[in-house]
């Protein structure tokens, strides 16, 4: 295939993406709510240590009812000398225990290619996660939970993807070396944690280092880069953020284009294993 070939990202990619964006935006739960006096109390304490910053994440956790903002996902292959930019719109909301998290990315940028517009979506309804692919006008429904037992978008990340936010700060440490890395000078807008992965984390098979960037201002999260055991660096980045504010119901349908041909469906592990009965 040649180097500037666009291709769809495969099953593996699109996974894997997604729980890199479900984490990022854990971190935006967890630093977009209103401050507790808990809260405030560990910021006069020592606020630049990683133990009071991933207290007060976690503190912060199960306030938040919706986030929307500008998500921009660049994925690189340093040993393939080839990057991709996609740039899109990312929505989540919560209500009654019950999660809902759409992407639409909107435009495309190969290498030194110009940017164009390249439609794909995600859509994920706590059962299953839909993937509409507009370039090659195919559709694919991935079955990430059982019916009746809807999970929370976070909750499906969790065993797989380190979530700020949500895990806790000892577990992080088992699977982690974690350093803070603070920007330069006084005014430096962001503040970053630094997470290796140890020899015998459950991560090791997946990734060797994770970089959160977060804005100090806001404690949102300004970037997330996590590097692959194949080098592969996956960097999102979160732009304009709204936090807590109201999101139309049908942000979240909808329907697969005309042309599109019938979805493909992935079951899960669970339901592949008793149709094999």
């Amino acid at each position: 295939m040649a180097k500037n070939e666009k291709q769809p990202m495969n099953e593996k990619t699109v996974m894997k993406v997604l729980l890199i964006l479900l984490s990022t935006v854990g971190i935006c739960w967890a630093g977009g709510c209103a401050e507790s006096l808990a809260t405030r109390q560990l910021k006069k304490a020592d606020a630049n240590s990683v133990e009071t910053i991933l207290k007060r994440l976690n503190q912060r956790v199960a306030e938040l009812e919706s986030y929307q903002g500008q998500i921009e996902y660049l994925f690189s292959q340093p040993l393939l000398e080839s990057q991709t930019l996609r740039k899109g719109v990312l929505y989540y909301t919560k209500c009654n225990e019950k999660s809902k998290l759409r992407i639409n990315f909107k435009t495309l940028k190969q290498d030194d290619e110009k940017e164009q517009k390249y439609v794909e979506q995600y859509i994920f309804d706590g059962i299953w996660l839909t993937h509409i692919d507009y370039q090659i006008k195919a559709v694919k429904r991935y079955q990430l939970a059982e019916p009746n037992e809807a999970v929370d978008a976070f909750e499906l990340v969790r065993e797989n993807f380190p979530i700020i936010g949500f895990s806790e700060t000892e577990d992080l440490k088992k699977e982690f070396e974690i350093k803070l890395v603070e920007q330069q000078g006084k005014k430096a807008a962001v503040i970053g944690l630094h997470l290796k992965v140890k020899p015998g984390s459950i991560y090791k098979d997946d990734y060797t280092l994770i970089d959160f960037w977060i804005d100090k201002k806001l404690s949102l999260p300004a970037k997330i880069i996590a590097v692959s055991v194949e080098e592969d660096v996956y960097e999102i980045k979160l732009v304009k953020p709204k936090v807590n504010k109201r999101i139309d119901k049908k942000v979240f349908e909808f329907k697969i284009p005309e042309g599109f041909g019938k979805p493909e469906i992935i079951p899960s592990k669970k339901t592949r294993k008793e149709s094999h009965r």
